[in-house]
């Protein structure tokens, strides 16, 4: 089941109790429910939704799509807009605010929950892709932390660091990546320290 918290933002009261019905019947908790723009954005806030179904007019300064636009811009919610408006320029304009759904009233109850399922993924997988770029964004700056010049000892092979302490190249390493070390010895080194068996023998 469903457990994902969902902002209902509609001035119909029927609208409001048929969505929260079919919500409720599917698993998915009503967080809470707003009649206007400005309550949407004060609910958003105190709630925290997954995700906001938004009607686009509404009373009062905002309508949904400027509302939209805010709770976006804020906490990055998902919003699937809900309306009986579906005129070209209403259209262009919630398009711009990026919504992850669209459903016109009136609605089946399965479009509606199709539509929030599908938002509801996307979502995560944007939140997933989001966190991966991060992930890489961070091993590349450990990348060009080590690109460069790096002033190494010709004696004993310790580096010099932007700070101008000579350090053992583990440490800096380190310090300045996620790389973690096991020791075991090269050929060469392995000839060096461990005697020839024969050798043993003359």
């Amino acid at each position: 089941m469903a457990h994902e918290k969902i902002l209902i933002v509609e001035d119909e009261e029927i609208v409001v109790l048929d969505i929260s019905s079919a919500l409720e019947s599917s698993g998915y908790v009503v967080a809470a429910t707003a009649n206007s723009g400005d309550d949407a954005v004060r609910k958003a806030t105190e709630v925290m939704p997954d995700l906001v179904m938004m009607d686009i007019v509404l009373k009062g300064a905002l309508d949904g799509i400027d509302a939209a636009d805010k709770i976006r811009a804020l906490f990055n919610i998902p919003i699937i807009y809900l309306t009986a408006h579906t005129d070209e320029s209403t259209l262009q304009r919630a398009k711009v605010s990026q919504p992850f759904g669209y459903v016109v009233k009136p609605f089946r109850e399965r479009d509606l929950l199709i539509t929030i399922e599908f938002a509801l993924y996307q979502s995560a997988m944007e939140k997933e892709r989001n966190a991966l770029i991060h992930q890489l964004e961070e091993a590349m700056n450990d990348v060009k932390t080590l690109s460069g010049m790096l002033p190494i000892c010709a004696a004993c092979k310790k580096i010099r660091d932007d700070k101008g302490y000579w350090t053992h190249i583990e440490m800096y390493l380190k310090e300045h990546s996620d790389a973690e070390f096991t020791h075991s010895l090269c050929p060469d080194c392995e000839g060096k320290i461990i005697r020839d068996p024969e050798k043993k023998t003359r």
